[in-house]
């Protein structure tokens, strides 16, 4: 019951949030998120001694043997830390903005939260497909109402990418309900299913899985839409919403697909790589600081789909850590870009620099942010990024070869926003940067304190999965 408590509590705190007028808004949502937040904690703490504490298993349609089920996992664990750790620093970022009809902004930003939670809490294929699909209509208002000038043209062509990705999806879903006369997601891992049939169901949850992440070419509408977005909407997406579809090809297309992955597996992993080089070379000419971190986000994210898609113990893990990794780096970028903005009118390259000289903690603090998302040792993203390559190194010397170029590039765009941004001379809109407000500290110190520790000690989450990779590689053997 207490992996169901994970759904209903945010769901709640959304149904309160709505009741509420104004500013008194961000209060019920924030103390939403922080419940959410503990019972995450207590999960993590407690699963592996107790794993019927978080079981669920009622039927739901009987004659079509669609169950609801729930279940925390070592490979879900992280997923759900990242989901209920992340939301209330999101949100208590947004909240330095002033949004209109805030009630409804702050309640379908709790909706996602328990849609993302029933995503990666469902062991029932039609749970998932249902909780996948539910998480699409938050983001989309979110884009859409609150979004810049652009928003209904970008926010409807994501809609349309995911769509059609979604409708995929579920035509391999219900063809492995009705082969297993079951949707249980354990019982469709002792199908014998053909090499035809696994082609057609490796391509169609490719696919749609592919759009979400994004993988090269299905990427074209994320800059957009993170540009666009407000950036609680922005977080979401980068920090959590994508790993929907990392988790996707973890525990569909690794297990049910491994003779089509066999013949395919190489083309889906050049997609990857490519991805990674495409947006990492396009991150190097981009101006928009925002537009930047969307390009870098789909190369680190390739990254992580390569390591899932090698197989391997250490490319696994290493996805499962970068995932959160990815999550924590990307929210404080996005919080000290909207910091920027807010403060300056501007997120451009070219009108800014200097930052440093007029706030010197600040620099501190998107240095130590910079510095674990290109992946330094000592910082969280090193050993995410050394476990994915080893990882792809054992699946193909020449395809690490070529992914290990997002650590150069990375480096190499990250350091130049960090140039033109905060080094240098003022530029007149930097001369606005005023002193970190409390509410940035709260947000700042222990996100870049999280960079910190997980580089450090980065076993601490690694053993919450390791037992559960063990187990998932004994399956797909």
């Amino acid at each position: 019951m207490l992996s169901l408590l994970l759904i209903l509590i945010p769901l709640a705190g959304s149904l309160l949030t709505l009741s509420v007028k104004g500013r008194l808004s961000v209060r019920a949502a924030q103390c939403s998120a922080w419940v959410s937040a503990l019972l995450t904690v207590f999960a993590a703490c407690r699963f592996q001694a107790h794993p019927d504490d978080f079981r669920v298993q009622a039927e739901w349609v009987r004659s079509l043997g669609i169950g609801f089920a729930l279940s925390v996992n070592g490979l879900n664990i992280i997923l759900l830390l990242l989901t209920g750790l992340l939301t209330p620093f999101l949100l208590l970022a947004s909240a330095q903005n002033r949004y209109s009809h805030e009630p409804v902004f702050y309640a379908l930003v709790l909706l996602m939260q328990a849609s993302l939670f029933g995503v990666f809490l469902a062991a029932d294929g039609f749970v998932f497909y249902v909780f996948y699909e539910l998480a699409l209509i938050p983001i989309y208002f979110i884009g859409a109402v609150w979004g810049g000038k652009n928003r209904i043209r970008i926010t409807l062509k994501f809609f349309l990418y995911t769509l059609i990705g979604s409708l995929l999806m579920l035509a391999a879903i219900i063809f492995l309900g009705v082969k297993a006369h079951s949707f249980s997601i354990p019982a469709w891992y002792h199908l014998s299913l053909t090499a035809t049939e696994q082609t057609w169901i490796f391509w169609a949850f490719f696919l749609a899985f592919a759009v979400k992440i994004p993988i090269f070419p299905f990427h074209s509408w994320q800059p957009d839409t993170y540009t666009d977005a407000p950036v609680g909407g922005t977080m979401l997406l980068s920090g959590i919403m994508l790993k929907m579809g990392l988790y996707g090809l973890l525990i569909f297309i690794l297990p049910l697909t491994p003779l089509a992955l066999h013949s395919y597996g190489t083309l889906a992993m050049v997609l990857c790589v490519t991805g990674i080089i495409y947006a990492s070379v396009i991150a190097l000419k981009q101006d928009d600081m925002k537009t930047l971190i969307a390009y870098s986000s789909i190369a680190h994210v390739g990254l992580i789909a390569a390591g899932l898609l090698s197989g391997t113990q250490q490319g696994i893990q290493g996805a499962l850590l970068q995932m959160l990794n990815h999550g924590i780096s990307v929210v404080a970028l996005f919080f000290c870009i909207d910091f920027i903005e807010r403060n300056t009118g501007t997120r451009l390259l070219s009108q800014l620099g200097g930052i440093s000289n007029r706030s010197v903690r600040f620099a501190v603090f998107f240095m130590v942010v910079l510095l674990g998302s290109v992946g330094l040792p000592l910082t969280n993203g090193f050993i995410g990024e050394f476990l994915l390559l080893f990882g792809i190194y054992q699946w193909s010397a020449w395809m690490a070869l070529f992914a290990g170029t997002t650590i150069i590039l990375g480096a190499v765009y990250m350091l130049r926003l960090y140039k033109l941004s905060f080094l240098g001379e003022a530029s007149p809109a930097s001369l606005r940067i005023p002193a970190l407000n409390p509410t940035a500290y709260l947000l700042l110190i222990p996100l870049c304190a999280a960079i910190l520790f997980l580089g450090i000690y980065p076993n601490s989450l690694l053993q919450l999965s390791d037992a559960a990779v063990h187990q998932f590689l004994s399956l797909l053997s």
